[in-house]
């Protein structure tokens, strides 16, 4: 359930920070105050893409945070990707600056933009205001059939099994028409993944080469200067370390006469062993500098870069290719033999009508259901004697979507089915999308639910039964409706007012006198006198008394 919602400079939301309770509650207020905007701040911290267009004018960053109770799925999710916080509470937070950048957090913790996704789908399912022209597409409708009868997982085996099938089928029926081409292909093929292979290329190692070549390249240079150095300071006779020598013992001489010479022979002993100690680090150094080490390299270099300029690819991806010529020289491969690739066809056909065939079938039994329920949610949205209908027609041979075309139908009293698109009014599609939408709810597991004004296009009793049920759908689940009707907002169990001040938005939660009035004014416009706050009254106790 969401608990808290903070949002800070977001379009014209300075700052605002809202607490909910469970039940039923809607956001009302002046067309253009902000309402749905408190739904597309919601929508961005649960990972909904954005950019600097949300920031309000003149400040640095928008931020949202929203904070939920924690749903038994949710904790386990946030225990696998190691994003737990304190016990029962989920924290999602994400700022979006001047510059449109995003940052995400969960539980305090850094996050990705799919992370908030993947824990939003567990805590919030937002119905928006144009659901209902959705319904008029056909894959619409069949992913809301699929949903609804719990197989989206299903239907996307279904897609890929479709997807092998048809790449099966492809490859039998290139290798029947190219099988010649094929045999070319498939010795370029086999030299190409010769090359590549013996070429033996890690990714990880190259820039190690190309550092040490870079060094190795100045290797003569290198080797002149150090050798130099090592003569001059110790491996010639008239080197520093002699020189040296040759003081000191000069020196010790005369300390038998004046032991102030003590401490300058301790310098000299210093600079002797200094000496000897870069002599011994010079002498290192020049053992690494290998000529024939360099020439290793720069052949090594040359035949990486040759190769890549052969198959037009950067080195680092040669090993992506060496892998892709593989899997093609595979392929080639196996479908020789065009029986075999007739066996793999049959066998990748099978199991994909297997698995259209279970979905055909939770398709229909879902179909028999929402048709029935939908049917009697129609019945009391005003459209007596109407009924819906999901048709399945079989397809002659399926497609990536499944064994059967899927199509709402509708009816008026007395007229015979047709497609939704093709007879329904603007109001019937919001009626009938709104009951579809409740009737889908009470199956899901997602606590919270946002209707944002899907009771667009209806009004009058209608909209009273609406609210109706979206207070009922309340009971077991946290409902949030932005809505401009009174006959909806007077069902709900809590009222948020918003309204705007100098381009600024501000939202309060509503008292019962304060619900009085803003329902008054939403039932008589800006004059409100005391018949529209007696008839606000009275709907309101209606609602208190059931």
């Amino acid at each position: 359930m969401l608990a808290r919602l903070s949002i800070r400079n977001f379009v014209i939301v300075e700052a605002v920070e809202l607490e909910f309770s469970s039940g039923f509650t809607v956001f009302t207020g002046e067309t253009g105050a902000g309402k749905s905007i408190l739904v597309d701040a919601l929508a961005l911290v649960l990972g909904e893409r954005s950019d600097a267009s949300v920031v309000k004018a003149g400040a640095d960053r928008a931020e949202i945070e929203a904070e939920f109770s924690v749903p038994d799925s949710l904790a386990l999710w946030l225990s696998d990707a190691e994003l737990e916080g304190d016990e029962g509470v989920c924290l999602l937070r994400r700022t979006i600056d001047a510059t449109g950048r995003s940052r995400c957090w969960i539980n305090g913790r850094s996050a990705t933009l799919q992370q908030l996704r993947e824990a939003g789908e567990h805590l919030v399912d937002i119905h928006g205001q144009h659901a209902h022209q959705s319904l008029l597409k056909p894959l619409m409708q069949k992913e809301m059939l699929d949903t609804l009868a719990g197989s989206s997982v299903l239907a996307g085996e279904v897609s890929g099994a479709y997807r092998k099938w048809a790449e099966a089928r492809r490859i039998r029926e290139r290798q029947e028409a190219h099988r010649e081409e094929g045999e070319s292909r498939r010795g370029q093929l086999e030299w190409q993944v010769q090359e590549l292979s013996s070429l033996s290329f890690d990714p990880s190692d190259w820039e190690e080469t190309l550092s040490e070549q870079r060094k190795l390249a100045h290797a003569a240079s290198l080797v002149e200067g150090t050798s130099l150095a090592q003569d001059v300071i110790g491996e010639s006779e008239d080197s520093c370390l002699a020189r040296l020598a040759s003081i000191d013992s000069r020196l010790a001489v005369l300390e038998a006469f004046d032991p102030a010479i003590s401490p300058i022979r301790s310098l000299i002993d210093s600079a002797q062993i200094q000496l000897g100690e870069a002599l011994h680090s010079l002498r290192h150094y020049s053992a690494d500098l290998d000529p024939e080490r360099f020439a290793s390299l720069e052949a090594r270099i040359d035949a990486v870069h040759s190769i890549a300029r052969k198959y037009r690819v950067k080195p680092e991806e040669l090993p992506a290719l060496l892998e892709k010529s593989r899997s093609e020289l595979q392929a080639l491969q196996q479908s020789t033999d065009i029986e075999a690739l007739l066996d793999g066809e049959r066998a990748a056909r099978e199991h994909y009508l297997s698995l259209a065939s279970k979905l055909g079938k939770t398709r229909r039994e879902m179909a028999k259901k929402l048709s029935v329920e939908v049917t009697e949610s129609m019945q009391g949205l005003s459209m007596a004697g109407a009924a819906f209908s999901v048709s399945l027609e079989a397809l002659e041979e399926g497609d990536a979507h499944g064994l059967e075309r899927i199509e709402f139908m509708v009816r008026s009293h007395g007229t015979e089915f047709r497609p939704l698109a093709k007879v329904a009014s603007g109001g019937e599609l919001s009626r009938i999308s709104l009951a579809i939408q409740v009737i889908g709810s009470r199956g899901g597991t997602v606590p919270t639910l946002i209707f944002d004004e899907v009771d667009v296009g209806i009004g009058g009793g209608v909209a009273e039964i609406v609210g109706r049920m979206l207070a009922r759908l309340g009971a077991s689940r946290q409902v949030l409706c932005v809505t401009h009707l009174p006959q909806v907002a007077s069902q709900a169990h809590h009222q948020f007012s918003i309204s705007r001040e100098k381009d600024v938005s501000r939202a309060k939660i509503l008292d019962d006198e304060g619900r009085v009035e803003e329902i008054a004014r939403m039932l008589g416009g800006v004059a409100i006198t005391d018949t529209t706050r007696s008839h606000a009254r009275e709907m309101l106790g209606f609602q208190s008394s059931r």
